[in-house]
């Protein structure tokens, strides 16, 4: 594996987060997964609850969503007025990750825009195929919106974001509610490296194969656990971008250059644009897929933070 277009930093970080990674068992990526998400997600976990700015307020609360109680991460930097509010959909090929795996990611944007952050802890696959976690995802947007005022949250100003698998699900939960709740306004989606066509066979699935964290052989993976029936990988609402986007609000894209999913989140800006859609796009050179956990390590990461807090800022008014 070549590494003469990693930025040093990523490089550094990459190698840390792989020796911390032999603590554990290996990961095997074969139902039941129990024992795979505790090896994938542990080398992270001291990393998140230790990064990351301290928040004026940071709670764990549940929501009564779909037959189950459901874990919503809330941070708020400061607890004197009622604050706008991005709901995070945090990554992990529908496969891992939790809201203690984005933590610091969390914070980080509360902290950089000023506005509350809600984390859904969604049921993973493939225990919980499409469409159940799009469907808990818009049920805590549409909570948010009609009962954010309980817990400090201004109800007329929500940004839906996420990373990854959480991109994905962070676009998906628009379209939906475009047409669910068409009087729901979003000020805007947030969408980091995110998957958004179930193809595998782009120019960056081709270059990036192999070797650069994520690779086609995960992403396989992934997409057999989320939609393991083929047509559900076809479905717009898995696939976003074989989506009719007009109608979503504004859209700020943040792309890894060196990630399998570059594509199709280049795709995704012009489709957004020939939509009609307000995008801004950063694609940040010589990082991997994921680098937005190596906040505090790698500076790309934290310009990323500080771009998307004044976006932030900006469409939540």
């Amino acid at each position: 594996m070549s590494q003469d277009r990693w930025d040093p930093e990523m490089r550094a970080f990459t190698a840390m987060m792989e020796e911390r990674g032999r603590a554990f068992p290996p990961v095997v990526m074969a139902p039941p997964l129990d024992a795979a998400r505790a090896s994938n997600d542990g080398p992270g976990l001291a990393l998140a609850a230790a990064g990351g700015p301290r928040m004026a307020e940071s709670a764990d609360r549940w929501l009564p969503i779909r037959g189950r109680r459901l874990a919503c991460r809330v941070h708020r930097p400061r607890t004197d007025r009622p604050l706008p509010a991005m709901v995070y959909i945090h990554g992990g090929g529908w496969v891992w990750g939790s809201i203690d795996t984005h933590d610091h990611i969390m914070r980080g944007y509360a902290d950089a825009a000023g506005c509350a952050v809600v984390g859904p802890d969604y049921a993973l696959s493939p225990e919980a195929p499409f469409p159940q976690a799009l469907e808990e995802c818009a049920a805590v947007v549409r909570w948010v919106a009609r009962n954010g005022a309980e817990w400090g949250l201004d109800p007329a100003r929500i940004v839906v974001g996420g990373d990854s698998a959480g991109g994905n699900l962070a676009v998906a939960t628009a379209l939906l509610l475009r047409e669910t709740d068409p009087d729901l306004a979003l000020r805007g989606l947030l969408l980091n490296y995110g998957v958004f066509d179930s193809r595998l066979d782009t120019p960056s699935y081709e270059e990036f194969a192999t070797g650069h964290t994520l690779t086609r052989e995960k992403m396989e993976f992934y997409w057999r656990c989320y939609a393991p029936r083929e047509a559900d990988r076809l479905h717009p609402l898995a696939a976003p971008l074989r989506a009719d986007l007009r109608g979503l609000p504004p859209c700020l894209l943040h792309v890894a250059e060196l990630d399998v999913l570059a594509s199709e989140n280049l795709a995704m800006e012009r489709r957004l644009r020939e939509a009609g859609v307000t995008v801004d796009a950063t694609t940040f050179p010589g990082v991997l897929h994921g680098f937005l956990r190596a906040t505090a390590h790698v500076k790309a990461a934290d310009r990323a933070i500080a771009e998307a807090g004044s976006w932030l800022r900006r469409v939540m008014g």
